[in-house]
């Protein structure tokens, strides 16, 4: 009995209480290349940091031909209010437009985000209900993590560290905005298309949530960017139609954001999703080169 008390005892029983209630060991996150180089474009499975430390966020990298180092383009993809559509999103790739980026000498990741697809994880984007939508927490929340997934690249020795270029379509364009506040060295250019937040409010053509609140987000963001934007959007875009997108654009600039503002053609039904299609990509291709052009780094003297 006196063996029993021991054992049994408050004081002994701590060491096995605490392994009870100690939280779980998590697998330890790495990131990097998860697969072999594929077509097309050398297509290669990525993992790359995320806001969330036990949460590696999946991208795909394409490549030129050659050891590099390449400057880097990273492509930032659309979202959704909706969970459901968001856990069932395929991995972005936007085909048409990696493949006219690659011929131009470009690396291209295409990272997903937190809370969506294959990534999975907490949705830190989340803007809110239509009457108090925060537009600009959300844009922020968006940025971070195309830079964290851009900054991880850089660092890898067949990128170049400078001179990278944010393409940013709708809700990733919205983040793009919220970059353009980053070290022009590291990001010489942004190309928005159709970027915004609260389009397509309760699935109606159209009608957008908020759109003064998104205004003032458009403004914020302005005052503080440092970085050139070209804003592209579709004459037949329903999200965020041309004057609308003018309005943001102007608030962008009004507040000290540097802003070359494009309309293009009507493509399919939806210009919204343009840039997913090869008709779409061909439909922008001028302002493309355009916007690509201008993002040249400037020569370097040679010693």
């Amino acid at each position: 009995m006196r063996f029993f008390n021991t054992l049994f005892s408050p004081l002994a029983l701590l060491p096995l209480l605490s392994l009870l209630t100690a939280p779980p060991l998590c697998a330890q996150v790495t990131f990097g290349p998860s697969g072999e180089e594929g077509e097309p474009f050398r297509r290669q499975e990525w993992r790359v940091p995320s806001p969330d430390t036990s949460v590696a966020a999946h991208a795909l990298l394409f490549r030129p031909a050659g050891v590099g180092p390449f400057r880097l383009v990273v492509i930032a993809h659309a979202s959704t209010q909706n969970g459901l559509r968001r856990a069932q999103m395929p991995q972005p790739e936007y085909r048409a437009l990696t493949a006219v980026l690659v011929a131009r000498g470009f690396a291209v990741l295409v990272p997903e985000r937190l809370g969506h697809g294959a990534t999975g994880g907490r949705y830190i984007e989340d803007q809110g209900g239509c009457d108090e939508a925060d537009y600009a927490r959300s844009g922020r929340a968006t940025a971070e993590q195309i830079s964290l997934a851009l900054n991880y690249l850089r660092r890898q020795d067949f990128m170049r560290k400078d001179a990278a270029v944010v393409i940013g379509h709708s809700a990733g364009g919205w983040g793009a905005l919220a970059l353009a506040s980053a070290d022009s060295k590291t990001i010489s250019a942004i190309i928005a298309i159709a970027p915004g937040r609260g389009g397509h409010a309760n699935d109606e053509p159209n009608r957008i949530c908020a759109p003064q609140t998104l205004h003032a987000a458009a403004a914020e963001f302005g005052k503080a960017a440092r970085i050139p934007v070209t804003w592209l959007v579709a004459t037949n875009d329903s999200y965020f139609a041309p004057k609308f997108s003018l309005g943001l654009a102007d608030a962008f600039r009004g507040s000290g954001g540097n802003v070359d503002f494009r309309t293009l053609p009507a493509v399919g039904s939806e210009g919204h999703w343009m840039i997913e299609s090869e008709a779409g990509v061909r439909a922008a291709s001028n302002e493309l080169d355009r916007a690509l052009n201008r993002s040249k780094p400037a020569a370097t003297k040679k010693p």
